[in-house]
């Protein structure tokens, strides 16, 4: 059996602060385990908070995450931390989305990643936020990520 090594992981296990914002924030990953299978990972954020760019005031949203990892995994208090850092960060909602699984993309080269930003209403109207990378991979097992559309979210 190969012992495997976590040297280059700086947060889990250890006190880590709230990084200053989400470019500051260190995502980090582990050896997927199973390369070569294809599999889905899902992370589901319910509480995701960001600011609005123009007025300052608080945005909700709950996130999901699906991706097939290649190489890498996500090590996920790490994603936490990184998520955590929008909530002192301006920006509008399809921005946060968008950046979100652009960072992932660039941090893990997933075969496939989706993320449905399912926002909670500003100004009355909810703002639901969808991007993938491509089409899903042939025979991948892909859930219904089990947001309801809004009809007062909880």
């Amino acid at each position: 059996m190969t012992e495997t090594r976590y040297d280059n992981l700086g947060q889990l296990g250890r006190e880590s602060g709230l990084p200053a914002s989400p470019e500051e924030a260190r995502l980090e990953t582990v050896a997927n385990p199973h390369p070569g299978e294809q599999y889905l990972v899902r992370f589901t954020c319910p509480e995701f908070t960001s600011l609005c760019p123009v007025t300052g005031q608080p945005d909700f949203a709950h996130l999901v995450i699906d991706y097939v990892p290649q190489a890498t995994l996500v090590e996920s208090k790490s994603l936490k931390l990184y998520l955590h850092a929008f909530r002192n960060h301006g920006a509008f909602h399809e921005d946060c989305t968008v950046a979100i699984a652009r960072r992932l993309i660039d941090t893990l080269a997933p075969m496939w990643l989706r993320i449905g930003g399912y926002w909670y209403p500003r100004g009355g109207i909810p703002i639901d936020v969808f991007y993938q990378s491509g089409p899903p991979p042939e025979g991948l097992w892909l859930p219904d990520q089990g947001v309801a559309p809004y009809r007062g979210r909880g």
